[in-house]
């Protein structure tokens, strides 16, 4: 009996270390577990208060929803603005019916016949002493150019005033004339037709 004894102690002494070494091992397992379960918690800390900050912001923009703004508009603004439109709808109604009455009185203007008008003549002859253009005949008339003229017209106008005159005879009078850079207020010498 001292033998098993004997060998009971040695096999206890033996195993202590390997009991020890097994012991750290699991010291050193549970402190890594304990650390992961304190990161986790406390990760579920700082997840509960942001969730709780989420929560009261989305109550603060809840109560503001709610809450009427500044510029609504009350009933009696909205009565006046009606009375306003309604004003503006009358008056535009009596323009319409003056411009209708205006529209009326001047097609009975325009559908009455034309008084025949007298043949004026043209324009006084100019005196070309006036004028330092040389080469121009002493009889001749002074021409205004108007909007929409040009040479061909301007020579069928003196023609239905009995005036024969040609755009060469026209462009001959004025030197320098270009027929393409007529503009309205520049002054043209038409000659007289030659006997």
């Amino acid at each position: 009996m001292k033998r098993i004894s004997f060998l009971l102690v040695t096999l206890a002494l033996c195993a202590a270390p390997a009991v020890r070494a097994q012991d750290a091992a699991t010291q050193e397992r549970l402190d890594k577990l304990a650390g992961r379960i304190e990161d986790l918690t406390a990760a579920q800390e700082a997840l509960k208060k942001q969730v709780s900050d989420l929560t009261k912001e989305l109550g603060d923009v809840r109560e503001q929803a709610l809450k009427p703004s500044a510029s609504y508009a009350r009933p009696e603004d909205l009565n006046r603005l009606a009375d306003k439109v309604a004003e503006v709808d009358r008056k535009r109604l009596d323009d319409a019916d003056k411009i209708h009455t205006e529209l009326l009185k001047l097609r009975k203007t325009l559908e009455m016949p034309i008084p025949p008008s007298k043949k004026s003549s043209v324009t006084a002859p100019k005196d070309t002493s006036a004028t330092p253009v040389s080469n121009t005949p002493e009889k001749g008339f002074e021409y205004v150019v108007k909007s929409g003229d040009t040479l061909d017209a301007i020579a069928q106008a003196y023609k239905d005033k009995n005036i024969k005159v040609t755009v060469a005879q026209i462009l001959k009078a004025n030197p320098g004339l270009k027929p393409e850079r007529l503009y309205v207020g520049k002054k043209i010498f038409i000659p007289a037709p030659q006997p």
